[in-house]
């Protein structure tokens, strides 16, 4: 079974810096009802179709498919909910584990969020100094609800 295991943590902008450009990404989400999302993400060149169960604690279900570019314009153009989540992810390594950090735009600009993706439930991993606060439980946090409910109307 495809699953996710994720934690997420708001970041401290005084203490990280981006290194290099990233990859600006706009993703946006087909309205589904349930315990479900289906994601289409524009990153960089590359695009891709993501369907994701509940989150369950930092666990999720999740299947990503690369498709067309064409068609990620269309179904973003055509069938998502607005407004589209737009970021640059980062892409950067602290003390041998891969973190993203997402510096939000548009309607959740302010919001700089890193995640690490685990092999486990309980992995061990060292917290880089310039994380803030442990929001994986928080779902003000998860993409698809910042469609809804941006960061501006915090």
């Amino acid at each position: 079974m495809a699953r996710e295991i994720e934690r997420k943590f708001t970041v401290d902008t005084a203490k990280w810096q981006p290194n290099g450009t990233g990859v600006w990404v706009r993703q946006g989400y087909i309205p589904a009802s349930g315990r479900t999302s289906v994601r289409v993400r524009i990153a960089g060149d590359r695009s891709f179709l993501t369907i994701k169960g509940e989150t369950t604690g930092m666990v999720r279900t999740e299947f990503e498919y690369p498709i067309p570019p064409a068609d990620a314009h269309q179904i973003l153009d055509e069938l998502c909910a607005r407004p589209f989540i737009e970021k640059t992810r980062y892409y950067t390594e602290y003390a041998g584990a891969s973190w993203e950090v997402d510096v939000f735009e548009g309607e959740n600009a302010g919001l700089v969020v890193a995640e690490i993706e685990l092999t486990h439930e309980d992995a061990v991993f060292e917290m880089p100094p310039w994380v803030l606060s442990e929001v994986t439980d928080d779902p003000n946090y998860y993409n698809v609800n910042l469609v809804t409910r941006p960061f501006c109307k915090w």
